[in-house]
């Protein structure tokens, strides 16, 4: 009875364990430049010291998806989008250097460039600032040059460039806070060239019509987990009374 037992536990586990991820996915679809995260599971057998007899299921981030999202014309001149394979250098909350393809950039009441999401965006030197301005915009090589206030539109002013990274998946891994991070030793080279689309943004990769799915399904599978539990249950109550009448 306990071997059924172990499936039905260890399924149900995955199963929410999967349908954590699925809902985490669906809250982000409208996040700019998202990438959906990917869930996995295999089975592991239960460690102890009795025979190798129980199987279990071991389940977990299984990666993200890699794809790009739709791209959507603002005209905003703080909005950004990148070329494929490119990457937009920010600092994450522990102060190292992390990597997103959101492109919602803003400028806080001291100056310092910001992702939409709070992240200081990275620039050649650190993190950039950007003086009080009449106008600014953004080069297709990540080059931000701006109009000083009071001076004239003839002579702008460049005051940075966004840190562009060249990456690809097998290089990145995902970060609980959704952001990129480098696999341990590897060097990401900056990325050459136009990468950088002004007035864009690259919208979140998330499939609502394919995750509304997999939660049904999802919810389906951790019932039926649950009911298997019940059933083994009942049977070893009625094994047990059987054994008594013996």
């Amino acid at each position: 009875m306990d071997r059924a037992l172990y499936v039905g536990m260890s399924g149900a586990i995955q199963a929410l364990q999967a349908q954590t991820i699925n809902s985490n996915n669906l809250a982000n679809a409208s996040t700019i430049g998202f990438k959906a995260q990917l869930a996995e599971a295999q089975s592991a057998l239960v460690p102890g010291a009795a025979l190798p007899s129980r199987t279990a299921v071991r389940s977990g981030a299984g990666g993200w998806d890699a794809s790009a999202g739709a791209l959507q014309q603002t005209g905003r001149d703080l909005d950004v989008a990148f070329a494929d394979g490119s990457w937009l250098a920010v600092q994450a909350a522990d102060g190292s250097e992390a990597y997103t393809r959101r492109g919602d950039l803003q400028i806080d009441n001291l100056g310092q460039l910001r992702l939409g999401s709070g992240q200081p965006v990275m620039g050649d030197g650190g993190p950039l600032s950007v003086p009080a301005a009449s106008s600014i915009s953004i080069g297709a090589d990540g080059t931000i040059s701006i109009v000083p206030q009071g001076q004239s539109a003839a002579a702008p002013a460049v005051v940075g460039r966004l840190k562009v990274v060249t990456a690809d998946a097998a290089q990145l891994s995902r970060g609980a806070d959704g952001l990129m991070r480098t696999q341990p030793g590897v060097t990401l080279n900056a990325s050459p060239g136009a990468v950088v689309s002004s007035g864009t943004l690259e919208s979140s990769n998330v499939n609502l019509a394919s995750c509304m799915v997999d939660m049904i399904s999802l919810a389906r599978q951790f019932e039926l987990q649950m009911q298997l539990m019940k059933k083994t249950d009942e049977n070893a109550a009625a094994s047990s009374q059987i054994m008594k009448l013996s």
